[in-house]
This record gives structure tokens, C-alpha cells and sequence, in this order.
């Protein structure tokens, strides 16, 4: 599932990122790669609040949508 549809307050594991190697170089600084745990807080039509180790990242609805959960 995408994480725009992932439940709330459940750790998840990032299965696949489908997004240019720009974004996917971002999203790795920020601690977010294939196979990290992370935690959706919030969700507000598909923006998401991510808990991912000791921080928080908003992302839109549209970079949730690449991102594969499980």
C-alpha cells in the first residue's frame, strides 16, 4: 500500500520509493530508504506527518503516493 493509505499510529517498513534519484537522495538524508521503519502520525487527505527514529517529516500527498509500505 501507498503510505498516503497507511494507518495511523502502526510502525510500517518502506518496501519501494518511486521517485527520481534526486528525490530518493532527499528522502535518504531525512532517513527515509528501503527497508527503514517508520510511523504515520497524521494524515490530512493523504499529507502525512511521519515519525521516522527521533524526528518528524510532512510530506505531500503526491511523494506519499510513491512511497510503498508494508
Amino acid at each position: 500500500m501507498t503510505l498516503a493509505f497507511a494507518p495511523l499510529g502502526r510502525e510500517m517498513t518502506i518496501k519501494q520509493i518511486d521517485a527520481d534519484e534526486k528525490v530518493k537522495r532527499h528522502l535518504e538524508n531525512l532517513g527515509m530508504y528501503v527497508g527503514s521503519p517508520i510511523t504515520s502520525m497524521f494524515d490530512s487527505d493523504g499529507n502525512v506527518v511521519l515519525k521516522i527514529k527521533d524526528g518528524r517529516v510532512a510530506l505531500n500527498r503526491a511523494l506519499a503516493m510513491k512511497i510503498i509500505v508494508a
